[in-house]
């Protein structure tokens, strides 16, 4: 089996922290009671960001570590297939 080294993916703290903030931000509108909308919306926002990182892991994923395995075995080119494929099935991407 190939050891590679993983994408770097600290491009993503800065939007990750303040999805932690909005989530915060919720807990605290739920607290004070806040109107049931305005909750929701800030939701929508925290899964709209948090599907920006994922995309932008995935297309990192993508470029680097399904890229590599370009120039491996047919059987490290099928895992990582496989794992995408598997990704695919369990997930909304």
């Amino acid at each position: 089996m190939t050891t590679q080294s993983q994408p770097n993916h600290s491009e993503n703290l800065p939007r990750l922290n303040r999805i932690s903030g909005q989530i915060d931000g919720i807990k605290k509108m739920i607290e004070e009671e806040r109107y049931c909308l305005d909750i929701v919306n800030q939701i929508k926002a925290v899964r709209s960001a948090l599907k920006s990182v994922e995309k932008n892991i995935l297309q990192k994923h993508i470029q680097h570590c399904v890229a590599a395995s370009f120039s491996t075995s047919k059987a490290e080119q099928q895992k990582k297939i496989d794992e995408l494929i598997g990704l695919l099935d369990k997930s909304d991407v």
